[in-house]
């Protein structure tokens, strides 16, 4: 493969939004230089492994990583905390505890249908479903062969990037998660999110309380000209 396709395979890679399989690169190249091209995905992989390699070698702040069955350019895990620390657009995306207790049971017990669901929550899940179609983490995947034929969820493909994974056994194991929950960098990171959702509901009920006081100073001035006339 000639040189020139590893800045190619770069420029692809990191001009993309979401995960760009080697296929969708493959197309790329062949509709520009021809379909006789014979580049192959092996190609591509080789040329990911060396680009990390410069990456690395030259301490870049950013590798490519395959996650979602394509590869997207990312922060080294090294960064994160830092990145993190900035990233308030997406904490304010954050999902709720009851969207991430579904999500982790469609996750970890997929395909499962809504009673199921239901059953191990023991609470109505319509809100938290609905919510999780909309925002493409999970989606149906056809109908259980049960009385009724309810539908079954899986996760998508948005699931494994919002999550940074590769594919779907890349999910901690329980005892991993065990491990996580004692990390001191997680339990600082939590402490963060629930100080923002804190200050978040702050800010709300001040801006309600403010609100209230003006419509009372509306009705009292209302009420003092009133009077007057």
């Amino acid at each position: 493969m000639d040189n020139i396709y590893n800045s190619v395979i770069e420029a692809l890679i990191f001009a993309s939004d979401d995960p760009l399989t080697p296929l969708e690169i493959i197309n790329a190249i062949k509709e520009i230089d021809g379909p006789d091209n014979e580049i192959t995905e092996d190609d591509i992989e080789k040329t990911v492994d060396e680009l990390n390699i410069k990456y690395d070698q030259n301490e870049i702040a950013f590798i490519i990583l395959k996650i979602a069955h394509g590869y997207i350019h990312a922060t080294k895990p090294d960064h994160a905390k830092y990145v993190g620390y900035l990233s308030t657009e997406k904490t304010k995306r954050r999902l709720s505890p009851a969207s991430l207790e579904t999500l982790a049971m469609i996750a970890y017990k997929q395909p499962l249908t809504k009673p199921e669901l239901e059953s191990i929550r023991g609470v109505n899940s319509d809100y938290t479903l609905n919510t999780l179609l909309e925002k493409n983490l999970v989606t149906i995947a056809g109908r259980a062969e049960t009385v009724g034929r309810p539908l079954l969820y899986v996760t998508t493909d948005e699931f494994l990037k919002y999550f940074g994974l590769k594919q779907i056994s890349d999910l901690p194991k329980p005892r991993e998660i065990e491990e996580i929950m004692k990390d001191e960098d997680f339990l600082e990171q939590k402490r963060r999110i629930m100080m923002s959702g804190v200050e978040e509901k702050a800010e709300e009920e001040l801006g309600s309380e403010l609100e209230q006081e003006n419509e009372i100073e509306s009705e009292l001035e209302e009420d003092n000209e009133n009077a007057i006339e």
